[in-house]
């Protein structure tokens, strides 16, 4: 990319007919500048409509294309390399109606059934903690 302060280099985030995306250093284009952008052989003109850190959004007269810059982005000497993402095992078959009415009923009988005791326990827990005042007191009164 060729700004008014000179040469640097800027990688294309997004590009589209009448507009790019693109990282450059923070010293590049400020806002309302005109740059210069090379990419294999096509030289696209375009001024700065905004600017954030690093990132600035491009706005050109004439149309972008974009396929061929598309394309010149797959050259293998461009791609990046990074590992293979794990394999995931994928449902090969959807699960069926019933069986999916199934697994809600099993769901919905679990919930129910962690709901029930956690009330029971409240309940014992309320329960003991009435009949523990008046059991102190008789056994406070009998001398125990």
């Amino acid at each position: 990319m060729r700004a008014s302060s000179g040469w640097t280099d800027a990688c294309i985030l997004n590009v589209s007919s009448r507009g790019l995306l693109i990282n450059a250093s923070a010293t590049g284009a400020a806002t309302g500048s005109e740059v210069e952008l090379r990419h294999g052989a096509h030289v696209i003109v375009a001024e700065v409509v905004w600017r954030k850190g690093s990132r600035a959004g491009l706005r050109t007269d004439q149309r972008v294309p974009v396929e061929e810059i598309m394309a010149l982005s797959k050259a293998p000497a461009l791609q990046l390399t990074a590992g293979q993402w794990p394999h995931v095992d994928r449902r090969t078959q959807l699960r069926s109606h019933d069986e999916s009415r199934q697994r809600s009923r099993m769901l919905e009988f679990a919930s129910i059934v962690v709901i029930a005791v956690s009330l029971a326990g409240a309940l014992f827990s309320m329960v003991e903690q009435a009949f523990a005042r008046p059991l102190a007191m008789v056994e406070a009164a009998l001398g125990g």
